[in-house]
């Protein structure tokens, strides 16, 4: 089998997994609580630290994507905060202090749930997030490799893991170190966090715009803004959530 054949049979097999529980209901729970944070009036907040950023992305701001939704990030710090630029080092995500300043910036209301993706789902400042936000009573949805978060020990002070903060757990599935292809003695490639973890944000994307319109109501999604009337349609929907969420480069 070719290295091509090989990571599409392991892409693949993940995903066949995350849409059979799907169709089983197991991503309902992460739904319920969205849509009940938008019924009230609130947004999702998206959070993840290096790769896992591609999750938040996937979440907010996208074409297809729910409008109520705001992608924060470590340079948060730096873009709304008082932090000089030469504190984003890989190093960061590590860091539990980095929580306080980090919030300071982020526009929270008390109707806002949060989606936090981390591969490990150990590090300081993603457990950190996790904490600030159930402290403030709001709900937390985490995506994380359960096999690989078993076998790391957690860098946050509380000695909790991601998956032990979060309502909502869902499983991206990924092996412990993330690759699924050894190219030579204890190296590999094939990463599928990535992969798996857009795939789960479009099914909870989907899921809640869904329910709303089974309801008979029309969902806030975001169309394409190189369409006509893209902007026209997407600019009268961001401005019920001005200041709530940001849109940035």
């Amino acid at each position: 089998m070719s290295d091509a054949s090989h990571l599409f049979r392991e892409v693949q097999t993940r995903l066949e997994v995350l849409t059979e529980r799907a169709e089983a209901g197991a991503f309902d729970g992460a739904i319920d609580l969205v849509v009940a944070a938008l019924d009230a009036g609130g947004v999702i907040h998206a959070f993840g630290t290096g790769h896992s950023e591609a999750f938040a992305m996937e979440v907010s701001g996208r074409a297809g994507g729910l409008i109520p939704t705001n992608r924060f990030a470590l340079r948060d710090i730096v873009m709304h905060g008082d932090r000089d630029v030469d504190v984003l080092t890989g190093a960061l995500e590590r860091e539990p202090w980095v929580v306080d300043e980090l919030m300071a910036t982020v526009p929270v209301g008390d109707d806002d749930v949060f989606m936090i993706a981390s591969n490990s789902g150990v590090n300081g400042s993603i457990v950190g997030a996790a904490l600030w936000a159930k402290e403030r009573g709001h709900s937390v949805i985490a995506v994380t490799s359960l096999q690989h978060t078993a076998r790391v020990q957690p860098k946050h002070p509380s000695g909790k893991r991601l998956s032990e903060v979060a309502d909502v757990v869902i499983d991206n599935l990924a092996p412990y170190g993330d690759t699924t292809l050894e190219v030579s003695d204890g190296i590999g490639a094939g990463a599928v966090s990535s992969i798996t973890a857009a795939y789960i944000a479009q099914l909870l994307t989907l899921g809640v715009a869904r329910t709303i319109a089974d309801r008979g109501e029309t969902p806030p999604m975001y169309i394409s803004a190189n369409i006509p009337g893209g902007d026209d349609h997407n600019s009268v929907l961001e401005d019920r959530y001005r200041g709530r969420i940001r849109r940035g480069a």
